[in-house]
């Protein structure tokens, strides 16, 4: 989109108008579509750029900084001290949980960390078996139980256990739930008050799963 308002060799009123469409109909908000474009307009006004690729290379810029936030975006990851580093994964149904989780165990693997996975999600079918199989093609162990189990007592197992074997990082995987469902935040509560009788500061990240349908909800 952003190649393609700035192929030409004067940006008018119309292609702002479209760059502004195209961001509110991706889901950006109308608020922020409207920022980043009066942010866009300001920059290129200044810099008096004209090619397109001075162009683009200007909106990249522009929008790196609109996101930032001077965010500390490193994941709490590291061992500490005798305990391993504890990384929780929530979201709502259907963004990729357990496929985050199986990339990031294999991403902290490539890394020489020992990591151990907890197969928390006991309510969608198969997604133990899905977690399982990423534990299999990574080569890294998962505490799991049947089917409607407990989440909380695989999350302690999986806590305990990584105390157990020396693991760096335990990563559980949870069920999908929506913020409005009390019982299921009830639930991640649990999760959380168990795990930290084990160790007592986990979890130490907390990973909110997203995919691109979300966006503004």
């Amino acid at each position: 989109v952003f190649r393609q308002v700035f192929s030409g060799t004067n940006i008018d009123e119309s292609a702002w108008q479209e760059l502004e469409d195209t961001l509110i109909m991706a889901d950006l908000g109308a608020s922020a579509a409207a920022g980043v474009v009066d942010r866009l307009k300001s920059a290129v006004k200044k810099s008096g750029a004209v090619s397109a690729q001075d162009l683009v290379a200007l909106a990249k810029r522009e929008l790196t900084e609109f996101v930032d936030g001077g965010y500390d975006r490193s994941l709490k990851t590291n061992r500490h001290d005798d305990r391993p580093a504890v990384v929780l994964t929530v979201g709502v149904n259907g963004t990729g949980k357990t496929t985050t989780t199986g990339k990031l165990a294999r991403m902290l693997s490539a890394q020489d960390k020992d990591v151990l996975l907890g197969a928390a999600d006991t309510f969608r079918a198969a997604a133990v078996d899905q977690l399982k199989l990423w534990g299999e093609n990574v080569g890294v162990p998962v505490v799991a139980k049947d089917m409607n189990s407990d989440p909380s007592a695989v999350a302690f197992d999986a806590v305990t256990k990584g105390v157990a074997i020396g693991a760096d990082v335990v990563i559980i995987d949870t069920a999908g739930r929506l913020h409005n469902k009390v019982n299921l935040m009830n639930e991640l509560t649990k999760i959380k008050r168990v795990m930290q009788k084990v160790v007592e500061d986990a979890p130490h990240e907390v990973l909110l799963v997203l995919d691109g349908s979300t966006g503004q909800n």
